[in-house]
C-alpha cells in the first residue's frame, strides 16, 4: 500500500512539472502577479522598442525661428509616412552647411538662394537647393526712435554684416530714402557704395543673430524675418518699412531646404520637401507668423 500511494505522489510531480514547463503555465509579474503565458507574450510586445526606431532618420540643421517651429509641424506628417524628423538647433550662419556638407546631417533649413551662392563660392562647399518654401520680407525696426521720419543726422543703423543681407538690408534703406546707392550696386552692395548719405547715418555692421539685440543702441535696426521673430517683432504690427510680397527682393530670398549635391533627389529629402509645401503647413504658417512668414509659390 506504502509503495502505490508513492507511486501516485510521483506521478503527480510530473505531471505538475510538465505542466509548469507548457504555454498554458504561469508567469509571475513584477506586482507579485500571475498571469498567463499568453498574457506574458503581449506585454512583452508592449514593451517592444518603439515603432520610431524603425523609421528613417532625416537629421536637418536649422534656425529656431520660424525654421525649427515649421519642421516640428512637419515632423507630426512625416511620421504618418514612416519618417523620423530630427531637428537641431543652430544660431548661426555657418555650421548648418558645414554639418552638411560633413554628411553629419541630410539637410539644413535656415538659408535662402544667394546666401548659399555666396557660401559655397567662399567655402568650397557643395550645398544646392532641394526646394524653395518660405520667405520672410526684411523690415527696418524701431531702435531709440519710433519713425523713420524722426531720422536726424548721425543716427546709427544696425545691419547684418554678411555680404547678401547687408545688401538687401541696404537697398531697403535705399528704398524708404535714406541713402541712396551707386548704381548697379544691387545684390553685392557694401557701406562702400553708398553714393549719397543725405543724415550722415552711421550703418552699424553686425553678425546677423546680433543684430536684435542691439535695439536699444540704435535708432533703427534692419533685420532678416527670422531675427525679427526671435526679438519679438511682427512685420505687420512693428516693422516701420519692409520688403512687399511682390518684389523682387523678397522673391530673390526665399528660404529652402539645402543639401549635399547628388542628395537632392532622395527620397526622405523629396518627401520632406513634399510635407513642407504642403497645404496644412502653408495653412499653419499663415496662420502663425503674422505676415512675416509667406509660404513660397512657384
Amino acid at each position: 500500500m506504502k509503495k502505490k500511494l508513492l507511486s501516485l505522489l510521483v506521478v503527480g510531480i510530473l505531471v505538475t512539472g510538465a505542466l509548469t514547463g507548457c504555454g498554458g503555465g504561469t508567469k509571475e509579474t513584477e506586482k507579485g502577479e500571475t498571469t498567463t503565458a499568453a498574457a506574458s507574450e503581449n506585454a512583452d510586445e508592449q514593451a517592444s522598442p518603439n515603432e520610431d526606431t524603425e523609421k528613417e532618420v532625416i537629421k536637418v540643421a536649422a534656425s529656431p525661428t520660424p525654421h525649427a517651429e515649421i519642421l516640428a509641424k512637419a515632423k507630426e506628417i512625416l511620421a504618418e509616412q514612416g519618417y523620423d524628423l530630427q531637428v537641431t538647433e543652430f544660431e548661426d550662419y555657418v555650421q548648418p552647411n558645414e554639418v552638411v556638407e560633413s554628411g553629419e546631417y541630410d539637410a539644413n533649413y535656415f538659408q535662402h538662394i544667394p546666401y548659399l551662392d555666396s557660401f559655397n563660392e567662399e567655402k568650397g562647399t557643395h550645398i544646392v537647393n532641394a526646394g524653395g518654401i518660405h520667405y520672410e520680407p526684411f523690415g527696418i525696426y524701431p531702435g531709440t526712435k519710433s519713425s523713420l521720419d524722426d531720422i536726424a543726422d548721425g543716427d546709427t543703423i544696425a545691419v547684418p554684416n554678411d555680404t547678401t543681407n547687408e545688401a538687401r538690408a541696404l537697398l531697403l534703406l535705399q528704398d524708404n530714402g535714406i541713402i541712396t546707392l551707386k548704381e548697379g550696386a544691387g545684390l553685392e552692395a557694401t557701406v562702400n557704395d553708398i553714393a549719397e548719405n543725405p543724415h550722415n547715418v552711421e550703418i552699424v555692421e553686425l553678425e546677423a543673430a546680433q543684430v536684435a539685440r542691439v535695439v536699444e543702441e540704435n535708432a533703427f535696426v534692419v533685420l532678416n524675418g527670422n531675427y525679427a521673430l526671435g526679438a519679438g517683432f511682427s512685420v505687420a504690427k512693428d516693422a516701420l518699412a519692409y520688403e512687399k510680397s511682390d518684389s523682387e527682393a523678397a522673391k530673390t530670398y526665399v528660404n529652402l531646404i539645402g543639401v549635399k549635391e547628388g542628395n537632392e533627389n532622395n527620397a526622405a529629402i523629396k518627401a520632406l520637401v513634399d510635407v513642407l509645401k504642403s497645404e496644412e503647413i502653408k495653412t499653419y504658417i499663415n496662420d502663425t507668423y503674422d505676415g512675416a512668414v509667406i509660404p513660397f509659390e512657384e
